[in-house]
């Protein structure tokens, strides 16, 4: 293998599921701005970008939801940075946030974007995207967990450990944050948790299927 492959597989390696981290070590500005921007640049459906990084690092704030997370009772005390990752409700070709995508970020050409919209509503159709707004809330989560791992991902490289977080009362979270302000319950919900930091102790070694038994060759 080349260096690089090296590299990519010795990251994956190096990635656990990190239940503590050493409270006394915090990375620093411009690698937690990296593990951010893998987030903010990566990919999605049509790229719509239908998420939100709340990075929590008010102690007092972080002790708030350890009540009703239990699969963050150690990151939350210990972790140098904690993200929450919100998803956004209602993302239709015809909504004010898709709109501002085309016309003011993306700056698609007001002719083009009739076009753009019926693609945009047939894929969702096709799909069950738009079903409902919970199948569109469920479609707008999937999007989050790519940016998730391209952030872990990019935090192993820097050998900076994490920890993906599913295990909390989602209803709640959602009515804590709510109450403090920091969610706007018309345009996100709560996907995901993400803790990053440095491990306080050596994880077991990996251990995962072969290839054999999770990859099919169709030639």
């Amino acid at each position: 293998m080349t260096h690089m492959q090296d590299t990519i597989i010795e990251a994956f390696n190096f990635r656990h599921a990190t239940k503590r981290f050493d409270a006394t070590k915090s990375i620093s500005d411009s690698e937690f701005n990296t593990i951010l921007e893998s987030g903010r640049l990566s990919p999605s459906s049509l790229g719509l970008e239908p998420w939100k990084f709340v990075v929590i690092q008010n102690k007092a704030l972080r002790n708030k939801p350890k009540e009703i997370s239990w699969g963050a009772q150690g990151q939350l005390d210990t972790a140098s940075h904690f993200v929450l990752i919100l998803a956004r409700k209602n993302v239709v070709a015809k909504s004010p946030y898709v709109q501002h995508l085309l016309r003011e970020v993306k700056q698609y050409s007001p002719e083009s974007i009739p076009a753009t919209e019926e693609k945009f509503d047939n894929f969702q159709t096709g799909f069950h995207i738009n079903d409902n707004e919970r199948t569109l809330l469920d479609w707008a989560r999937k999007q989050t967990y790519i940016a998730l791992g391209n952030m872990m991902t990019s935090a192993a490289l820097l050998n900076i450990d994490s920890c993906p977080i599913e295990g909390f009362d989602l209803d709640g979270v959602t009515k804590l944050l709510s109450d403090e302000g920091i969610l706007d319950e018309a345009n996100f919900a709560p996907s995901v948790m993400v803790a990053f930091g440095y491990r306080e102790t050596e994880p077991k070694p990996k251990v995962r299927q072969s290839q054999a038994d999770v990859i099919e060759w169709l030639e």
